[in-house]
């Protein structure tokens, strides 16, 4: 159990205390009322008393009484309603609640640290108020009414003749058969006459002259002055009074407010019905009544006004009480307590208090006690008193007792007034009430045996339970608690005897003894076993009470604890104590969070949502239904759903209180931050016939770390030969896409009416889908212009005014159950600046039904209006991107330190070139060496003028341009038009044979130029390509030497004509992909030949024999070559004529033949202009 304030040994004493009546007069009521109280309330704050007392015992032994308490109460006629006791303890745990900014314990138990309450005083509230609250009943007295005060006024005019008729009031009530309650203790009731005086208003000597009179008749021992009001109320602000009467009127006031408002004609279930004085039917004087409301013959408990006429209030009494409750709940709050008395009467009470103790009750109660016994010792012929026989009694020999299951139930066995059973109970009580606890315990042992004799089964119980609370309550502990007696008394109670209310009471005073005794394992279960379906309040706090058992134990049971204080939560939730339950699901929260018990864990979420929307705790509610959904969840898809309708319609009600505030982040769908990237320009554009669009860079390109190097070498080349030699120290590679293995350490740079482009990786952890609405990018952008305002534009929505920064909105985007997806959104700057992009703004929703959508169409991510949204809400999600750790320095590497990435911060440059490359009939496939031609076309879509183009590759030997001597290339008769790469030369018009030179050069295809990158200008008519003009230029082609697949890079270099000062060139990247198959191999072999002259008539001739082997093997679809011609590539030999080739025939070669050719070379004039060897010819398909 938690700490509670007080000790077993002050709250049982505290428990049991003896009981006062009192009846006041019409005139003493109304005096007490000066100060907002009745009389039974005046006295609270000052019924303890401040010293020992002492009373001898039926053995005339002197017995010590420490800080005796008496409760004095009105007098009530008819018996609480157990509902009305019930909507108390309800208000009483309601009204309770722990104080803001308390500290709480933190327990550490193995690997949890738990912040615990370290008192409820909820449960310390209940408790009080169910023991006060508790009828008298027949079978115990320890309730009963020992003594009656009657109280009248020395302003009346008989007061005298005012106090009899209270006493005989007092008497017809004990007395008469009709009033069956309240209960008296003996019928020789202590008779108690106090006569109020106002100080302020009332004649002093006149109050003497009554006292007087008063002792005459009663005897100073028996009546008392009370003097009270030494000041007026219209004085009461002008000093500080203490006011003790709030922490006992506290509670009650509450009460009252929400019974006053059941009606202004019915007096109901009011706590504070000393607040009300109420006028009696067939009665001269008001009765007030402590602690809860009631009139003369109801109980304060009474929920409905008796149909009884002769219980009916009187009419204009009747107006007036109930206009005076709603007076009271009118002024509750403001009530000043005891404003007409002064220190000096708060004194005069507490002596009246010891007084009417010392002189009193005590003295009767001590009486009564000698009384008891003297009778019991005649009755039971016994020669000595019980006191001194006790041990005689208990050293014979034990007739065992029989079991409770073997007893019948009787517990319907009444004893008259007078049995000796129950004079033997009633001085055990008496006992009990003044602290005699050894001389109780002997009382009720005897009781006990007699009731279990008689089978008196619930007077037996309650004897057993009395027993063991005063064998535990003896000074020095004579003897160990005895818990079985508890336990059978519990028992018995519950089960045989069907009274709830009695087994509680046995409950929590058996559960504090063995808490004191740190016993917390017996207390626990002993807590357990009383809950039960009929009162979920009661269940609810036993339950939270084994909790702090399993806690407080030497080794702390935590997960019993959490478990027990789920049910108590669940029992507080069903009993309409919402603040109780949900902070005991928060209080299990701290155990099974992040331990991997996601089941257990969404079940206290939800339920911590459900009561925080109930509390109108907005906030708690959307963080606990949040966890729910971003946790993985191992729920079903039904329940997922049910999750997630939930947390939307508490978020929406949480959103229509500030409908202008700034947006929340959304729980939903997962974002992966780290695996967003930025592309910067505009999309690729699609084939078109044999027109294809250079490939550039896209979103759908897997980065590849090693083609991004080639990239970067190429471009450092062409920078370099741009720069003559040098690259720049301000060079930076340029980075269209940025993603996670980029370089994100400087702003990128983006131009202004370009789009920019941002992939965002979403991931659904639920098993139903979630529809996103009006899905687009969050943004603030800082224009360049800061003359007219320096503040920052933040667009969130997509109504605002797309002036600066166009965004794009994707209507719907759908992700299916458990899926990944990625969506593009756009943004199109207008203005230059520097860019944020921020997060992404969407509504979030379900779609009708937990139906999954299977299959996206051909727009990925995009929906036109054909799911049926059930409930959607508007809210963000931020794109926070943790850039690279740092590892370059001692500190960064002896700390965890990130550099920034900057991939969402571009910055808007002034307006660049855009050119757009597209190639016509580039073939896809080639056969080794084979040359083709294609054409390329320059096209600069922006609306600036580029210049500086250039080209540069790592083979160079893959192409060359043909802009400068298209003009003369005729066509050959023998070649395809669109595949021809010769002319026909005719050397002379005598000669036998032609001689065949090949207009593309070895120099124009980079062979021998070294293995560097060759960077190469493409010839732009006057070097200058204007806005929206195109230049269609001819590209030979050669096929590699090696079969096989090729990747072949080309980029594209350009400048601005206006040199801009953050971005100096721009680059287009295309990748070729040329599928090579085999050809030909030749093998050539010289010869000097001294027989072959030439025209002039010298030797010095060669023969060149060229054996070829066609090695292809029907590879894509060649059967065959026709070699029809063959070139020199030599500068100083030419091949003059075919020795063994016959003039109209071509040489036909078939797969894996070989043919051998002998061909005459001659030396070159000087001035002639030789060319590699080029062999030409055509193949069969």
């Amino acid at each position: 159990m938690a700490q509670c304030v007080q000790s077993v040994q002050e709250l049982i004493p505290d428990s049991f205390v003896p009981c006062v009546a009192a009846l006041c007069s019409d005139e003493a009521e109304r005096l007490t009322r000066l100060n907002h109280l009745s009389f039974a309330e005046l006295l609270k704050p000052f019924s303890r008393l401040t010293s020992e007392v002492h009373m001898r015992d039926p053995n005339n032994q002197l017995h010590v009484i420490k800080n005796l308490k008496i409760a004095v109460s009105n007098i009530v006629t008819q018996p609480p309603q157990p509902g009305a006791i019930r909507k108390l303890l309800n208000d009483v745990v309601s009204g309770s609640q722990p104080a803001e900014g308390l500290v709480a314990n933190v327990i550490t138990a193995g690997d949890y640290d738990l912040n615990i309450s370290a008192t409820t005083p909820w449960f310390e509230s209940y408790r009080e108020t169910f023991l006060q609250s508790m009828p008298a009943s027949d079978h115990e007295f320890l309730n009963h009414y020992l003594a009656c005060m009657l109280v009248a006024s020395s302003s009346e005019a008989e007061p005298v003749e005012q106090f009899s008729k209270l006493s005989q009031e007092q008497h017809r009530i004990q007395h008469n058969s009709d009033y069956s309650y309240p209960k008296w203790f003996i019928p020789n009731t202590l008779k108690y006459y106090v006569l109020l005086h106002d100080v302020s208003a009332g004649n002093e000597q006149r109050a003497e002259s009554i006292y007087e009179e008063m002792k005459q008749k009663y005897g100073t021992q028996g009546c008392y002055l009370l003097k009270i009001n030494s000041r007026t109320s219209n004085r009461a602000s002008d000093e500080q009074i203490p006011d003790p009467w709030s922490q006992y009127l506290q509670k009650n006031s509450i009460q009252n407010q929400e019974s006053y408002e059941d009606g202004p004609c019915t007096i109901t279930s009011n706590k504070n019905s000393d607040n009300n004085l109420l006028s009696l039917d067939g009665l001269d004087n008001e009765v007030k009544v402590d602690g809860l409301p009631n009139n003369f013959r109801a109980h304060p408990l009474q929920l409905d006004q008796s149909s009884d006429p002769s219980n009916s209030i009187d009419g204009p009494d009747h107006v007036r009480s109930a206009s005076s409750l709603h007076e009271t709940k009118k002024g509750n709050t403001g009530i000043i307590h005891g404003a007409c008395l002064t220190l000096t009467d708060h004194d005069r009470i507490r002596q009246f208090i010891q007084e009417f103790t010392f002189r009193g009750l005590l003295p009767h109660i001590e009486k009564t006690i000698r009384q008891l016994n003297d009778q019991l010792i005649s009755r039971k012929g016994l020669s000595r008193s019980l006191f001194s026989a006790t041990k005689k009694w208990f050293s014979g020999s034990k007739v065992p007792e029989k079991s409770i299951n073997e007893l019948k139930n009787t517990s319907g066995l009444l004893y008259p007034p007078e049995a000796p059973e129950l004079q033997i109970r009633k001085m055990a009580d008496l006992c009990f009430l003044v602290q005699h606890y050894d001389l109780a315990y002997s009382c009720y042992h005897t009781a006990k045996k007699d009731f279990l004799n008689d089978q008196a089964m619930l007077y037996a119980a309650g004897a057993l339970e009395m027993a063991a609370v005063s064998a535990f309550l003896q000074p020095g502990a004579p003897r160990p608690y005895p818990a079985h007696y508890m336990d059978t008394a519990i028992q018995t109670y519950r089960d045989i005897c069907k009274n709830m209310v009695l087994a509680e009471r046995c409950v929590l005073l058996s559960a504090e003894l063995l808490k004191s005794q740190s016993k917390y394992s017996e207390a626990a279960a002993l807590l357990i076993r009383l809950t039960s379906e009929d009162s979920d309040l009661r269940s609810a706090l036993l339950l939270e009470q084994a909790a702090h058992c399993f806690i407080n134990m030497k080794s702390p049971m935590v997960r019993k604890y959490a478990f027990h204080m789920i049910l108590a939560g669940h029992r507080f939730s069903k009993a309409g104590q919402k603040k109780h339950a949900l902070r005991c699901y928060c209080q299990a929260m701290q155990v099974y969070k992040g331990k991997g018990w996601s089941l257990a864990e969404d079940h206290i979420n939800f339920t911590i949502g459900r009561q925080s929307y109930t509390l109108r705790q907005l906030d708690n509610a959307v963080s606990a239904f949040r966890h729910i959904l971003i946790n993985e969840s191992k729920q079903s898809a039904a329940q997922q759903g049910a999750f997630l309708r939930e947390y939307l319609y508490v978020y929406k009600n949480v959103s229509q209180l500030s409908p202008d505030g700034p947006l929340p982040q959304l729980p939903l769908p997962y974002i992966n931050s780290s695996a967003t990237r930025v592309f910067f320009g505009h999309d690729r554009r699609p084939a078109d016939g044999e027109k294809q669009a250079a490939t550039h860079v896209s979103l759908d390109q897997e980065y590849d770390s090693e083609s991004s190097q080639q990239w970067r070498e190429l471009e450092e080349q062409v920078v370099s030969v741009v720069n003559k030699g040098v690259i720049p120290s301000n060079f930076h590679p340029t980075q269209y896409c940025l993603n996670s293995y980029s370089d994100n350490s400087r702003f990128p740079l983006a131009v202004v009416e370009e789009p920019i482009t941002v992939e965002v990786a979403f991931r659904n952890p639920l098993k139903v889908p979630l529809l996103l609405t009006d899905l687009s990018l969050l943004w603030k952008f800082h224009p360049k212009d800061f003359s007219e305002k320096d503040n920052e534009e933040v667009k969130q929505l997509v109504t605002s005014e797309p002036e600066m920064i166009g965004t794009e909105v994707i209507s719907e985007f759908l992700i299916n159950g458990e899926e990944s997806k990625v969506a593009r959104l756009k943004l199109f700057p207008h203005h230059i600046g520097e860019l944020h992009i921020l997060g992404v703004v969407y509504n979030l929703g379900t779609i009708q039904g937990s139906m999954t959508v299977d299959g996206i169409g051909a727009l990925p991510g995009c929906h036109t209006g054909k799911y049926s949204l059930s409930m959607s809400v508007r809210g963000k999600q931020d794109l926070e991107i943790q850039g690279p750790r740092l590892n370059n320095t001692k500190e960064e590497k002896t700390s965890v330190k990130y550099g920034p990435d900057r991939r969402l911060d571009p910055i808007i440059t002034e307006e660049m070139p855009l050119l757009e490359v597209f190639f016509i009939h580039f073939p896809t496939g080639l056969l080794c060496g084979e040359i083709r031609k294609a054409y390329v076309e320059f096209v600069n879509v922006s609306k600036c003028p580029l210049t500086g183009l250039k080209v540069v590759s790592k083979r160079p030997e893959f192409f060359t341009f043909g802009g400068n001597t298209a003009v003369l290339t005729p066509l050959s008769p023998s070649a395809s038009e669109n595949c021809s790469a010769y002319k026909t030369v005719v050397t002379d018009a005598t000669s036998v044979c032609t001689a065949l030179i090949s207009s593309a050069s070895s120099v124009d295809f980079g062979i021998g130029t070294g293995s560097q990158p060759e960077v190469i200008p493409v010839p732009l008519p006057d070097t200058v390509l204007l806005p929206g003009a195109s230049v269609q230029l001819p590209m030979w082609l050669r096929g590699p030497d090696e079969e096989g697949v090729h990747e072949i890079n080309f980029l594209f270099y350009y400048e601005s004509v206006k040199k801009q000062p953050k971005i100096r060139h721009r680059i287009l990247r295309h990748t070729a992909i040329i599928c090579t198959s085999r050809s030909l191999n030749v093998r050539a072999t010289v010869c000097r030949s001294n027989s072959l002259e030439n025209e002039e008539g010298r030797g010095g001739n060669m023969l060149v024999f060229v054996d070829v082997e066609n090695t292809n093997t029907s590879e894509a679809g060649v059967k065959e070559f026709h070699i029809v011609q063959v070139s020199s590539s030599s500068k100083h030999w030419k091949l003059q004529k075919s020795v063994n080739l016959s003039e109209n025939k071509d040489a036909k070669l078939a797969s894996r033949e070989k043919g051998k050719f002998c061909f005459k070379a001659i030396r070159c004039e000087k001035k002639e202009v030789c060319f590699p060897l080029f062999f030409s010819g055509h193949t069969v398909l």
